[in-house]
Order: structure tokens, then sequence, then C-alpha cells
């Protein structure tokens, strides 16, 4: 049984994400050019041209494949009660969808002056609202909703900050979460 025309379109359009996501890492999102996509993938520019006319949409899928799922875990908190072990649920989610998205964070970093126009860090600035209104909801006092946010904020950039310390990147998720976890434990007790 062989692949679909939809399966294999597909298939291409991930490579030519991870080929991108690869060059604009190692090169820089400003120093990448999608004639150099092309030839790293083996395949002629209007090859490339037909699955994405830029490299800011090739950024934008790559930037919606990472928040699609983020998306997906705010849905779900915004559905259920404001109670510390779904917070605690949030932050635990959250770590596990950031697990691949440093690169993709950094080359939004790296490169804010260029993509001021793309509307991709301003959906990442909305996902990281609605995660900290989550973290905040309820009718918790000043402090406790300051450490919510901690705790959440822990977990975003503690992956990015921690990217170029030496180690396992697993250990480094595992340990920014269990210190946002401990940050989230000290709102709760202090009820």
């Amino acid at each position: 049984m062989g692949s679909t025309p939809h399966t294999r379109r597909s298939d291409t359009r991930e490579r030519i994400q991870r080929t991108a996501l690869d060059l604009f890492v190692t090169r820089g999102y400003e120093k990448t050019s999608l004639r150099e996509i092309a030839e790293q993938l083996g395949v002629t520019k209007a090859a490339l041209y037909y699955h994405f006319k830029t490299k800011e949409d090739i950024l934008r899928a790559i930037s919606d494949h990472v928040g699609g799922p983020v998306d997906e875990l705010i849905d779900w908190g915004e559905a259920q009660p404001p109670t510390p072990e779904v917070k605690r649920e949030l932050l635990c989610r959250y770590s596990e969808k950031l697990r691949g998205a440093v690169p993709v964070f950094r080359i939004l970093q790296e490169n804010q002056a260029s993509l001021r126009t793309l509307d991709i860090g301003g959906r990442l600035r909305e996902r990281v609202t609605r995660l900290s209104r989550l973290m905040r909801a309820g009718d918790e006092a000043l402090d406790a909703q300051v450490r919510f946010s901690s705790a959440l904020f822990t977990v975003h950039f503690g992956a990015l900050v921690l990217d170029d310390v030496v180690g396992d990147p697993e250990e480094k998720r595992l340990a920014t979460l269990d210190v946002a976890l401990e940050v989230l434990g000290t709102a709760v007790a202090g009820r």
C-alpha cells in the first residue's frame, strides 16, 4: 500500500521545516536563503516554492507546529477549575510541550527586529499571557498569584536560559520543572 499524495506532501513540508530550522539555528535566520534550504534538501528552488513561498512562511509553519499543542493545552486548562492540582498539571504539560521548542524560541529571540512584521511573536506572547492568566485564576492573594506566575515563567524561560548549560536536555528540563513545582508548592502552602 503506497502513500497518498497528501501524506507525501505533508512529509515533504516537515522535511523542509526540519532542514530550515537546522539552517536557521546554525547560520542564522537572516543569513539563510530559500536557495540554501533547497540545496540542503537536494531539490530545486521551484520545488521548495511549491510548498513555501518565503522563509517567513516556513518559520510561521514551524512556530505553528510548536504552538499548536500549547493551544490545545490552554483550551484544556480553560475548561478546568482553577485548582492547585490543575495548575500543577498545566506546568507539567507545558514543560513537556516546550521540549522541542528551544530552537524556535532562540530564533525568535535572536531575530526580533527582522521578524517584527510577522505575527509569530505576537502569537507567542498571547499564548504565554493566556497561560499566565490560567496560573493566576481563582481568588488567590497577590503573593500567591505572583508565585503561580513565577512557576510558569520558570518553566517557560528556564528552557531557553539553560540551553547553553552543558548537560542532558531532559535533565535540565526536569530540574527546571522541579524548581517551578517547588515555587507552585509555596503558593499552595501559603493558602
